[in-house]
């Protein structure tokens, strides 16, 4: 029963009609296609809950001018039933923006995605054992008033001596401005790793479907969002405050 929720929270989310209203862009930093301005800094915090694992995590980032923004961000988490507790990997990255809806007839928005992840407890790392994670991508699509599409793919390589490995992650979206204070969005994470573990022999493949649920107040965004991912029958739930300065 519960993997028929987030297919049909899916489905709900795609019947929805979509609404227009007048600069509804501005500050909704959940819009898979949003950037901040020049100087303005967004505050993320996120809490998430799965297997007996709760994560808490802080990311901050940067707009340096209209095309290039940059952030970072980490957690920590906390296993109730285990030893997997402690700080992630720290993430640094960067947008920057190619092309604007402006700058084209087709009014298609394109990103340049690039960053790395170092450090962090062997406990909580992803994938679990790697040291440093360095990734790059394209983000594509297009903002109307009530709706944004947008596709990324990203490609991440971990250097590990025994266990290194690459993986592509395919992630199409879409994103509902339903009211003026409420948005809903819906997508999916498809990946394909170069090999599996060769200690475990767990196999990185995964597809997750994703829900979120979000309301606006001005520069703040409450969000709650539900995850299934396919391979290994699992859920996750969590909740993200998004606050622009």
């Amino acid at each position: 029963m519960h993997k028929l929720l987030p297919i049909c929270l899916a489905c709900a989310f795609i019947a929805l009609p979509v609404a227009s209203h007048a600069n509804v862009l501005e500050h909704d930093t959940s819009d898979p296609l949003y950037l901040l301005n020049t100087e303005e800094v967004l505050s993320q915090t996120y809490l998430t809950y799965w297997h007996s694992t709760l994560r808490i995590g802080q990311g901050i980032s940067y707009g340096m001018n209209q095309r290039l923004s940059l952030g970072a961000n980490v957690h920590y988490q906390h296993h109730f039933n285990g030893d997997q507790d402690g700080f992630s990997a720290i993430d640094l990255g960067a947008t920057y923006r190619m092309t604007r809806a402006e700058d084209t007839n087709s009014h298609i928005i394109s990103d340049l995605l690039f960053g790395f992840k170092f450090g962090g407890s062997s406990h909580v790392r992803t994938p679990y054992y790697a040291d440093s994670t360095y990734y790059a991508g394209i983000r594509f699509g297009r903002q109307w008033a009530g709706l944004t599409l947008s596709a990324t793919v990203k490609s991440s390589w971990v250097f590990d001596d025994e266990r290194g490995m690459s993986f592509i992650d395919f992630m199409p979206e879409a994103y509902f401005r339903i009211a003026p204070e409420w948005r809903m969005g819906g997508g999916f994470t498809i990946r394909k790793a170069t090999n599996k573990d060769v200690v475990t022999g767990q196999d990185y493949d995964q597809e997750w479907l994703h829900t979120k649920l979000v309301r606006q107040y001005g520069r703040t965004q409450y969000i709650g969002h539900i995850d299934y991912e396919f391979e290994d029958d699992e859920i996750q739930f969590g909740v993200k405050i998004n606050i622009v300065f």
